[in-house]
């Protein structure tokens, strides 16, 4: 019988992931604008992400549109379009972000967004989803309600037979 893992170490990478997501960017975010603002003046930082904010909407709009024909084409095409769901992802994740106020999260938006950066994001996406995948494993019991095989080498049902070629 397996052992199943503690959750503590997942809760405690969430809690960082969390005290990283409220507490530490948002006071980046105040500590970068407040800096601007004293270089450029504070009718000017808010100049700047106005138009800074625009150039995310169009770009987003863009690479957007670009995603989706991309995903209509691969399904069309009958091929699994795994790039191009991670793209989508990191389009609505980029996007996400420079919804939010601020030039630390836009410069994280961006780079999720540019198609010569995405790749580069797009690998780390897919060794997270992999990482995921490889955590959950076999669901216990599964061959037992008829979804996959009891043999752990093989992840579907098993179907003997033979081959005949014509």
């Amino acid at each position: 019988m397996a052992t199943e893992r503690p959750a503590r170490p997942r809760r405690r990478r969430l809690s960082w992931v969390l005290l990283i997501a409220f507490v530490i960017v948002p006071i980046a975010e105040i500590y970068v604008l407040i800096q601007v603002g004293q270089v450029i003046g504070a009718w000017w930082t808010i100049v700047l992400l106005v138009a800074d904010s625009i150039l995310g909407s169009w770009l987003i709009k863009r690479e957007g549109g670009r995603a989706w024909r991309a995903l209509k084409s691969a399904l069309e095409s009958g091929r699994m379009p795994a790039t191009e769901l991670s793209d989508g992802a990191l389009i609505l994740i980029g996007g996400t972000l420079m919804l939010s106020p601020g030039f630390v999260t836009d410069v994280f938006g961006i780079l999720l967004i540019l198609p010569f950066t995405r790749p580069l994001f797009r690998r780390v996406l897919g060794d997270v989803v992999t990482r995921r995948l490889a955590v959950v494993g076999p669901v216990p019991g599964a061959a037992a309600r008829g979804f996959g095989s009891p043999d752990a080498r093989h992840p579907g049902p098993v179907v003997r037979g033979e081959v005949v070629d014509d």
